[in-house]
């Protein structure tokens, strides 16, 4: 009896599983998102942070292109267009993740780039407590349907 004591000591301190747990919080009625899930942004068009971070993304992959970064050489310099569609999800700040349109600058073209419209996607980190930015990645988007043309 007294080699038991201690194992049940430890079971009687043990938190109660999960499952006790979401029992006892649905009812009171906590119904909530998943913590660290991808959300929509709504109204992606008005919303003036949302398309600063688009340009801020285009502004990155032209600068990485032209110092010989991670930019595809073949394409030439973007300009931005629009964000048409955004998700965020709060990580170690908030990341982004963003479908812009931006169009590739002809060379001898008009240059503000009208001559084709691409859609990319990019994501981006925001820490607002160091006011940071990081873009971490940028590439042409896998759906080439442009929204709301």
């Amino acid at each position: 009896m007294t080699i038991l004591l201690p194992f049940l000591f430890l079971f009687l301190l043990s938190p109660p599983p999960a499952t006790a747990i979401r029992g006892r919080l649905t009812g009171f009625g906590y119904i909530g998102k998943k913590v660290g899930a991808r959300t929509p942004v709504q109204d992606v068009g008005a919303n003036r942070e949302i398309q600063d971070l688009g340009r801020f993304s285009v502004s990155e992959y032209n600068r990485m292109r032209h110092h010989g970064g991670s930019g595809n050489g073949s394409r030439g310099e973007l300009v931005f267009s629009r964000v048409v569609e955004a998700e965020r999800q709060v990580v170690a700040g908030v990341k982004y993740y963003l479908k812009i349109e931006a169009a590739e600058m002809a060379r001898g073209g008009s240059g503000d780039g009208s001559d084709s419209r691409e859609l990319f996607e990019s994501v981006v980190v925001v820490r607002p407590w160091d006011r940071s930015k990081v873009m971490l990645d940028f590439e042409p988007s896998s759906s080439d349907m442009i929204q709301g043309s």
